[in-house]
């Protein structure tokens, strides 16, 4: 079993909407997806897709992207990222989803012997009361979901966090996210958000031995990367 990540999929097979305004990265970025996911994944194996999955506005637009995720091979495990407007009930997300796709959302998931553990995130506090109360309400339930996942770790057990949103502006600087990360032992965390050329040389950061893996699609060309 090989765990993978790639996040920041931007789906719009319901409403096709050109990606390649974004930037050269995106042009036929579907289909380079596609063939890269086919050739890498198998039956046994995990993918983690950490945010932004569809365009949608409407959880039954955002039905095709969701069976365009399932067509995959192996398990995949979903978060809802800050362009997920569709994602209105997880409850409703997890109902559309087709079979071998998991949903998370303020708490964890087993497969195997790799527990998935996640929240969507938050920017750090920009000063305003309004962005302290955000990260606060996010900082808890990153909480909520490592709770869940140490209620069912067992010995042997690999932990892996799940966030769209980066869990620090600066990774030389201690947040109450990675704070957290730490002091539950979690061996790996996956996050997305972020885009652009500049950030391709820094996809992967170790904080406190725990290393943080940024895995927007665009920034790993496609190709889905190893984690485990």
């Amino acid at each position: 079993m090989n765990i993978y990540a790639i996040s920041d999929w931007h789906l719009s097979i319901h409403n096709p909407k050109p990606m390649d305004i974004f930037g050269g990265a995106w042009e036929n970025y579907a289909e380079a997806l596609t063939e890269n996911l086919n050739n890498t994944l198998t039956d046994n194996d995990i993918l983690l897709i950490a945010g932004d999955i569809s365009w949608a506005m409407q959880l039954e637009n955002a039905q095709p992207d969701l069976d365009f995720i399932a067509s995959f091979k192996g398990s995949k495990v979903i978060l809802r990222g800050n362009h997920d407007y569709w994602w209105k009930s997880v409850s409703a997300v997890r109902s559309a989803v087709g079979k071998g796709t998991y949903v998370i959302q303020n708490d964890c998931v087993k497969i195997g012997s790799f527990i998935i553990a996640g929240s969507r995130g938050w920017t750090e506090p920009d000063g305003t009361a309004e962005s302290e109360k955000i990260y606060t309400r996010e900082v808890l339930r990153i909480k909520m979901s490592l709770d869940a996942a140490q209620k069912i770790r067992q010995e042997g057990d690999k932990l892996i966090v799940m966030t769209h949103y980066p869990p620090f502006s600066n990774p030389q600087k201690s947040t109450p996210v990675t704070e957290a990360i730490t002091a539950a032992n979690v061996d790996a965390v996956v996050y997305g958000h972020i885009h652009g050329r500049n950030y391709k040389k820094r996809i992967t950061h170790c904080i406190n031995g725990i290393p943080y893996y940024l895995t927007s699609c665009d920034i790993l060309e496609n190709i889905p990367l190893k984690i485990f």
